[in-house]
């Protein structure tokens, strides 16, 4: 392993390493089919009419019908609820299908979101305009703008978001700061740690809910479209999803007690708007679950590695391992195994960008991220294209920013090619 170990602060375990064990043995099997059984059917018989009735009831636990749920996908949940110590996890058929089901199962007309820090812009998009036309607002601030943060949030607040890591802005949100925010107002703190499974532990730092694309690193290899949400247990006494703030909870918890998330987001969400996962593509997910704190380890020190290289060759570089980043202390104490698969360069101005991607041997030329080969992208003709320049001031859209996930190739050979792509 070519990557210097950082010192780890008191009281954080390796992750990495634990969850290699952990990964390959839930995963796999010791007797019969190793690999994952994989269940594609959409509907399942129950026997009995009165089997039927307690399916639905809740008191009998089989399946019901694939859009509430699949016995595959229900392993890949349970692995990825124990990954983040929550109670349960719901699999979803995207990352963006993940956030709209966790923010629909609590939001209604007239309900407001606070969102903070930078953020991939079908979230930008989903909160600024499709949730807008159902009166459902969203403020958007920067990451160190506590104060600012703390102001904005009104009785009808019911969800404050931000990204552990913001893509492609690359600024990092203090996550301890901001929960103990959410938890001063009785406020849902919403994580989307897409970029950071392992390395960020966001119900550990106070998050309630974690969102993720697991299409991304988790699956790592471009092959299945999905997503997950996990959410923390309902607390005996006091918890905030107690409060008035979120009477529309309330019914699930005195049925379902700290289950009481999941049944909600699965009957306020999942089963009107269909947001399902299917169970062949949560059993590619599970396959490269296996293998994923393997590749983070691996790809957090090509990162760095790549971003001081490229940075020294003189190359305008943003990512938090740099001295110059506002952010590089907070990097250094809060984010010591990485902040994922990502960093930018920015080229000047597009057609310098397009030349660079186009000249490059190594680069595949996509909108994914956390992949297990480099990926780029040019943000302003492409997924930020529509976006006015106010937004995309704000969001760190600039005219030739690339946004690059570096992948398992040698980080000598991603230095060289970059270098060579550049072409002065």
């Amino acid at each position: 392993m070519f990557r210097k170990e950082k010192a780890m602060p008191k009281g954080i375990v390796m992750r990495f390493e634990e969850f290699s064990t952990k990964f390959v043995q839930q995963v796999g099997k010791k007797e019969g089919a190793i690999s994952p059984v994989m269940i594609n059917s959409a509907s399942f018989g129950y026997g009995d009419s009165e089997t039927g009735e307690g399916i639905f009831d809740g008191s009998v636990k089989k399946p019901l019908y694939s859009r509430m749920g699949n016995p595959t996908s229900g392993q890949l949940e349970q692995i990825l609820a124990q990954m983040d110590g929550g109670i349960g996890c719901v699999a979803t058929s995207s990352g963006m299908g993940a956030t709209a089901m966790a923010t629909i199962s609590l939001l209604k007309s007239g309900d407001e979101i606070v969102s903070v820090g930078g953020l991939f812009g079908g979230t930008y998009s989903y909160f600024s305009e499709t949730l807008t036309r159902f009166g459902i607002s969203t403020r958007f601030f920067d990451v160190d703008e506590l104060e600012v943060i703390e102001a904005a949030i009104t009785d009808k607040t019911k969800i404050l978001f931000l990204e552990s890591v913001g893509n492609p802005n690359m600024r990092l949100p203090d996550i301890k700061k901001i929960a103990a925010i959410a938890n001063k107002f009785g406020v849902v703190l919403m994580v989307d740690n897409t970029c950071t499974p392992l390395s960020v532990a966001p119900i550990a730092l106070g998050a309630d809910i974690i969102v993720y694309s697991t299409t991304k690193i988790i699956t790592g290899n471009a092959s299945s479209l999905g997503g997950a949400v996990v959410f923390r247990a309902i607390k005996e006494g006091e918890d905030k999803f107690k409060t008035q703030r979120y009477a529309e909870v309330h019914p699930f918890i005195k049925k379902m007690g700290a289950m009481a998330l999941i049944a909600n987001a699965k009957k306020r969400a999942l089963r009107d708007f269909g947001m399902s996962a299917n169970g062949f593509g949560s059993y590619l997910t599970m396959l490269g679950l296996e293998t994923l704190p393997i590749r983070m380890d691996r790809i957090v020190g090509s990162v760095e590695k790549v971003a001081l290289a490229l940075n020294a060759a003189g190359f305008t570089i943003n990512h938090p391992c740099l001295s110059g980043h506002p952010h590089h202390e907070r990097y250094k104490s809060q984010f010591s195994q990485g902040c994922g698969t990502l960093l930018t360069i920015d080229m000047g101005n597009k057609e310098a960008a397009f030349a660079f991607l186009n000249r490059s041997k190594l680069i595949t030329i996509t909108a994914n991220i956390g992949d297990s080969r480099t990926l780029g992208l040019h943000m302003g003709s492409t997924i930020y294209r529509d976006f006015d320049d106010v937004t995309k001031e704000f969001l760190g859209i600039t005219p030739g920013l690339i946004r690059i996930s570096i992948g398992l190739e040698n980080p000598d050979d991603i230095i060289e090619d970059f270098i060579t792509a550049r072409g002065l």
